[in-house]
């Protein structure tokens, strides 16, 4: 897979997800095996941009290339002006959202609400593919509700304005995150554009993964909601689509040390406070389903400091890996 002159190491996608997708995830997702991994979208607005929340968006030290940032906004002038300022920062490629649907996102006409006026969409897009030297790419859903699909208009203005990979949520704006998503809308839309189409939706294991890409034809994938707490899901569709066998899957030990690692990335980049708040979705996300696992991470969200956290973090996995040495134990005695 290649975006410009930047050659993945394989086409799946980290998709942008605020409040998520921050440096320390990004960096583990790069890790386990994910091509490209986008930034939390950034808005496009001046005045935010000094912020304290925008500047920890736009911290990218030690991140490996190539390095995308997702803006959004709807004034084609301040989106091309974003995309100047990101790059000035070290962005190597553009992203574009039109696929956000939160209320606080639509409500200032970004994001997917975007879709409901494609004269606006072709002006953002050409005026940021214009802007800036390095490659761009969209984010888009299928449309504005099921009425109203019109990713494939969408996506012919995006080539022709020049932006470089397209990716599609199965989703319109209107269903939110709710049912299914549906694929056939990025089968159209790949079959009718020369640049590269992304899907992403419901790509929850790396049998989702290779069903989507039959399904579609499309020439990557972008994981989303399956990704927080199982970084490692990139290494095991990876792993999948090329050989056709399913990896086994991450020991306690190995989980419990990623799960670490990212703490320390937490508290690295927001401090020891915010980080420790920060972190109490990732331990609730990775010991879901694990042994006690709802039982530690209610008691994990009550822990107020980091040297705490990490200390409960690290006997909660102690206590697992001991379970599971036990277990064995008991199966070879029998």
């Amino acid at each position: 897979m290649k975006i410009g002159a930047h050659v993945l190491r394989n086409a799946l996608f980290v998709a942008p997800m605020a409040g998520v997708t921050d440096r320390p995830f990004r960096q583990l997702a790069r890790r386990f095996g994910a091509g490209l991994a986008v930034s939390e979208m950034v808005a496009s607005r001046p005045e935010l941009r000094q912020s304290r929340k925008s500047r920890l968006r736009l911290d990218h030290e030690g991140e490996a290339a190539p390095i995308s940032v997702q803006i959004a906004g709807a004034d084609p002038a301040l989106m091309a002006d974003a995309a100047r300022f990101n790059v000035d920062r070290g962005a190597q490629i553009i992203d574009i959202n039109m696929g956000c649907p939160a209320k606080k996102v639509c409500n200032v006409y970004a994001g997917s609400a975007l879709l409901g006026d494609e004269a606006l969409v072709a002006r953002i897009l050409e005026a940021v593919v214009d802007a800036v030297e390095v490659p761009v790419t969209l984010k888009i859903r299928t449309g504005p509700s099921p009425q109203q699909r019109n990713a494939l208009r969408i996506g012919r203005i995006a080539q022709a304005a020049g932006v470089q990979l397209l990716a599609i949520h199965g989703r319109t704006r209107a269903c939110g995150f709710a049912g299914r998503a549906e694929y056939d809308t990025i089968a159209e839309v790949k079959s009718r554009l020369a640049i590269p189409v992304i899907a992403n939706g419901d790509i929850r294991t790396p049998e989702d993964a290779r069903q989507v890409l039959r399904r579609t034809g499309a020439d990557g994938l972008m994981i989303g909601r399956a990704a927080p707490g199982r970084p490692w899901i990139f290494r095991e569709i990876e792993h999948y689509l090329t050989s056709g066998v399913r990896l086994a899957p991450p020991t306690v030990e190995e989980i419990g040390g990623v799960l670490l690692e990212h703490l320390a990335g937490l508290y690295a980049l927001y401090g020891d406070e915010q980080g420790t708040r920060v972190a109490r979705k990732h331990i609730g996300w990775t010991v879901s389903g694990l042994p006690l696992g709802e039982q530690f991470r209610r008691e994990a969200n009550r822990i107020e400091t980091a040297q705490a956290q990490l200390a409960a973090v690290r006997g909660y996995f102690e206590r697992l890996a001991a379970a599971a040495n036990d277990e064995r134990a008991e199966r070879l005695a029998a």
